[in-house]
């Protein structure tokens, strides 16, 4: 037996109880999945009115958008494969992540299921409460530090990181749409504007989750997608608009652009502490 397999600590009935909760969760964001996608209940696009449709508002990303749902799907189901592994039942990321990985696969799928019954409102709170969920996650993520194999930084920080920036930028376009569906008129200049201002707001979101947590690439590919099929659906498909969609696509690039100016900061300080030590 090796040093690391005798120090290494106990599974406890803790650790088991996150286990089965985490896979139960796992197995709900399945169903509920299958709901969102129509086969067992109404597609997204057309469920709530048609609210949630990719040419519903002027934030709304274009319809591929949305394949970046089979990625953070995928990672799902294979950080909950990872975290029954013998190696990761004690470690402690899969502790300190299991419970809110958890709660954001029932609050993903909670929102499919109140979009199929056409509760926006509610749809929005459960949106809010998974961006805090998944923000909270990475946070820990980050306050665990770098991750100790290529597994861990695909399966739990790429996934977590794409889950957030996704996540970050369909908020508003859920916002968006429910204020839309309470006939609040976007189609003028203003709307226009307000919704170029919420597309800032979303870059302002993106670094300071970047200033906290570092600089995490899947959050800010992810965050950058959304933003870029954004702008592709108001520059070629209705409803159209030449300022939103401009903004949007200034600020998919500023997101990638805040990322890599605080790797390359990082890379910097760590080469300096590297230097000074050595």
């Amino acid at each position: 037996m090796s040093t690391a397999q005798r120090t290494a600590p106990a599974a406890t009935g803790a650790d088991r109880g996150r286990q089965v909760v985490v896979t139960l969760a796992e197995v709900f964001c399945v169903i509920g999945t299958l709901v969102g996608v129509g086969v067992i209940g109404t597609r997204v696009e057309e469920s709530s009115g048609g609210a949630l449709a990719a040419d519903a508002t002027l934030l709304a990303p274009l319809g591929p958008a949305f394949s970046i749902w089979s990625v953070v799907y995928a990672g799902l189901a294979a950080y909950t494969v990872w975290q029954w592994l013998p190696g990761s039942t004690t470690d402690p990321r899969a502790r300190r992540t299991g419970w809110l990985a958890a709660a954001s696969m029932v609050l993903n799928a909670a929102w499919l299921l109140v979009t199929q019954q056409g509760w926006l409102w509610a749809s929005v709170v459960v949106i809010l409460a998974l961006v805090v969920v998944l923000g909270m996650l990475v946070q820990r993520l980050a306050d665990l530090g770098p991750a100790p194999s290529l597994v861990q930084r695909v399966v739990v920080d790429g996934t977590f990181g794409l889950y957030l920036g996704w996540v970050a930028v369909a908020t508003c376009a859920n916002i968006t749409a429910t204020l839309v569906a309470e006939d609040v008129e976007t189609s003028t200049l203003v709307g226009e504007l307000v919704a170029a201002l919420v597309i800032a707001v979303v870059v302002v979101v993106a670094a300071v989750v970047v200033a906290r947590t570092g600089p995490r690439w899947a959050f800010a590919a992810a965050a950058a997608w959304g933003l870029a099929w954004i702008a592709v659906g108001r520059l070629t498909d209705e409803p159209a608009s030449t300022l939103v969609g401009v903004v949007a696509a200034v600020a998919a690039v500023a997101v990638l652009a805040i990322t890599a100016r605080t790797a390359v900061r990082d890379g910097r300080v760590r080469g300096h502490a590297a230097t000074t030590t050595a």
